[in-house]
């Protein structure tokens, strides 16, 4: 136990100083004094609660999760049976009410679209249901209604994109370790460290940026569409600014068919080299491309709307085929929303729509007195416990109290190497592994305490201290490092902080507590050769 060859020696020192110095630039921070910019800089980010920003809570609408399957159900229906070589007619096509209706032309045939659609239906998870009833009525009419059990594996999916999508969306901001977490089924929690105004947070977040190319409806009459009334098949959608439409508040455009902004591969704010106003430009995958071509050179000298969320940006004319696989977005942008814009698309669009339903703006100032106070709690901690151990255990004492100092270091520079956050809680887990560290030592010496009362010589006291003390140490803080691993994989926000923190601290505690002080109290057996200690 107290064997410790150069080379142990130089390892655990080069590993001890080198956590040391990771925690400089986080200490250089705090003080406000300025790091080197030619120097590496793992410093520890500030959570929510220290750095202040911004909490954002969004919510989506489980019923719009139901009438995009139900619309997505309707396209592949009718694209499946177009493929179909049966030539099986359907009309009578409707997706109100919540379910999918229609009727085939031939009762006959039935049985050859039940075969035809059965494979757009799957399994819903591990509930032994599928995502799809498919009941006829009548002889031959089809209602296909999405089960319940699809339903929530649909927004479970669609939850799980759009946290995804938040996140790459926000990581384009360059923010520090946002927090971006489901809060039930149906809201996710958003919180942005160090950022104070939520405005342009939530214009980012709000927006679901779904891009669309559809074609104009060119037999729609402006009077019917002026009226909401669109041709079978059509659709009203109207314009982000009526000036861009020339006037005109909305267009009818064809309801199915089209591209889809899914295919996007890359968006960038540019400027127009004719008029300098901010524009998107776009670019497609080899398949998108491919669609976007076809459907260019089909439809020359045709409308084509681009829509986004909803709204019509503009409606060009297809003058000739667009066929290099990318696209310009205008619409009146300015830099800031071109810019905006282009992260969205980048990011993906959002599967379903997000509403916020609570803010709140955390200032800096309530951070900065947590920090004074976490500091001031743990400094007057941290000496109150180095007097007691110095006077109780003298050399030895001094040992644990150079372990406490450097344990607290270790923890922040592991954790500005890692780049993790620290929290409120996690200042409170700081001042908790300090008095686990200081218990180790206690228990160690302690130990070698009653070896010495028992008659054992110095050396072999020390040894059986450290042997037998260093059992009770490992069983302990197993135990906390099962519970902060369950913190952590079950826990969010501050819980999760308080976790981190934990875990490392065990870590460090145990390396600092057992293994440097037994490396200095070694080192001082070898050179002193003491025949007593006092303990």
């Amino acid at each position: 136990m107290l064997e410790f060859p150069r080379w142990k020696v130089i390892w655990l020192w080069l590993l001890t100083l080198v956590c040391v110095a990771a925690a400089i630039p986080s200490l250089t921070s705090t003080m406000g004094l300025a790091w080197p910019s030619s120097l590496p800089e793992p410093k520890v980010n500030l959570g929510l609660d220290l750095a202040g920003g911004s909490h954002i809570l969004l919510e989506a609408d489980p019923s719009q999760v139901r009438q995009q399957r139900i619309e997505g159900m309707e396209e592949s229906v009718r694209t499946k049976l177009k493929q179909d070589d049966k030539n099986i007619r359907i009309s009578d096509i409707s997706n109100r009410d919540g379910a999918l209706t229609f009727v085939v032309a031939d009762p006959s045939q039935v049985d050859a679209v039940r075969e035809a659609i059965l494979p757009l239906t799957n399994g819903a998870g591990l509930t032994g249901q599928r995502d799809w009833d498919i009941n006829v009525v009548d002889g031959n009419r089809f209602v296909l209604k999405p089960t319940d059990a699809g339903i929530d594996q649909a927004v479970t999916q669609a939850m799980d994109t759009a946290v995804e999508v938040v996140r790459k969306r926000i990581d384009a901001l360059g923010t520090k370790e946002p927090t971006i977490i489901r809060s039930g089924p149906t809201r996710i929690v958003v919180q942005v460290p160090g950022l104070q105004d939520p405005q342009a947070l939530k214009n980012l977040l709000g927006q679901t940026a779904k891009l669309e190319f559809k074609l104009v409806d060119t037999s729609a009459l402006p009077s019917d569409v002026a009226q909401g009334i669109a041709p079978p098949g059509s659709e009203i959608v109207p314009y982000v600014s009526p000036a861009e439409g020339g006037g005109v508040p909305s267009i009818a455009v064809k309801r199915l068919g089209g591209i889809r902004g899914d295919q996007l591969t890359n968006a960038q704010q540019t400027n127009n080299q004719q008029t300098n106003e901010p524009v998107v430009n776009i670019t497609f995958n080899t398949e998108g491309g491919a669609k976007f071509a076809k459907l260019t050179t089909q439809n020359v000298g045709k409308q084509f709307a681009i829509i986004l969320d909803g709204k019509v940006l503009s409606a060009p004319v297809i003058n000739e085929p667009i066929l290099g696989g990318s696209a310009v977005i205008s619409g009146r942008f300015t830099t800031e929303s071109a810019n905006q814009l282009a992260i969205s698309l980048r990011s993906g669009a959002l599967p379903v729509d997000l509403k916020v339903v609570e803010e709140r703006t955390v200032g800096p100032d309530l951070g900065a007195d947590s920090i004074r106070k976490g500091v001031i709690a743990m400094g007057v901690g941290t000496l109150a416990l180095a007097v007691f151990i110095l006077a109780t255990y003298g050399r030895f004492g001094v040992y644990a109290n150079l372990a406490v100092i450097i344990n607290v270091l270790m923890i922040l520079g592991i954790m500005g190497i890692i780049g993790t956050t620290l929290t409120l809680p996690g200042i409170a887990g700081f001042v908790l592994t300090i008095g686990a560290a200081v218990d180790a030592n206690v228990l160690i010496n302690e130990r070698i305490r009653e070896e010495r009362h028992r008659g054992r010589k110095v050396v072999q006291a020390v040894e059986l201290g450290y042997k037998e003390a260093s059992r009770a140490i490992f069983d302990a803080n197993i135990t906390n490092v099962i519970a902060a691993v369950l913190m952590f994989a079950f826990g969010s926000g501050p819980v999760k902080g308080f976790a981190v923190v934990l875990m490392i601290g065990i870590a460090t505690s145990v390396f600092t507590a057992v293994t440097l002080t037994r490396m200095w109290v070694a080192g001082w057996l070898r050179r002193a050769r003491p025949t007593e200690i006092a303990l």
